[in-house]
């Protein structure tokens, strides 16, 4: 067999969906939770639910993809990018059906403040984008994985010539330096 078998460690992977998530999710919602009390200060209910319903528009969308991308890497690393980039596609087309769906439905005019719902989006989607860049620039993840032989434990001493001993090259030498 060609391929040796990986070494588990105990830990999360860093590229596990928890270690990418969780500082997002966090900062998401602190953004949120921060809207939603201005929003209820400044404008009462409807700033509230505004801010509430954009942070949770957010967190599902961004979070379903996040969960999406790191399966899809999983079983076919090589198709990464085409999921992100079609990942990306659908969370906006289905982002801006649920405003329309919120406006058919009437309740950006009497409910939900259509300023603090837009707002927490835009400030919630930085804050998640931005836990997400730290999160991938702090991660030690290696270039490849090594395999228990690629140790420098195991390696070879370098020598240059065949097992077995010396080639026939020396002993032809002295045949020829006999003539």
């Amino acid at each position: 067999m060609t391929t040796a078998p990986r070494i588990s460690g105990s830990g999360p992977r860093p590229g596990s969906i928890g270690s990418v998530v969780r500082p997002a999710i966090i900062l998401t919602l602190l953004v949120g939770l921060l809207a939603a009390a201005a929003g209820m200060l400044l404008d009462g209910l409807p700033g509230l639910l505004g801010a509430l319903v954009g942070t949770g528009i957010v967190v599902v969308f961004f979070g379903l993809g996040v969960v999406v991308l790191v399966g899809v890497t999983r079983l076919a690393p090589a198709a990464s990018v085409l999921v992100a980039l079609v990942t990306y596609t659908l969370k906006v087309l289905l982002v801006g059906l649920v405003f329309i769906g919120l406006f058919q439905s009437g309740a950006m005019e009497t409910a939900i403040d259509a300023q603090w719902l837009g707002g927490t989006v835009i400030a919630a989607t930085v804050a998640w984008l931005s836990a997400q860049v730290r999160t991938s620039m702090r991660a030690r993840i290696p270039l490849y994985d090594l395999t228990p032989n690629d140790s420098p434990r195991h390696r070879r001493t370098g020598r240059s010539e065949p097992p077995g001993g010396a080639s026939g090259s020396v002993s032809g030498a002295n045949q020829a330096g006999a003539q």
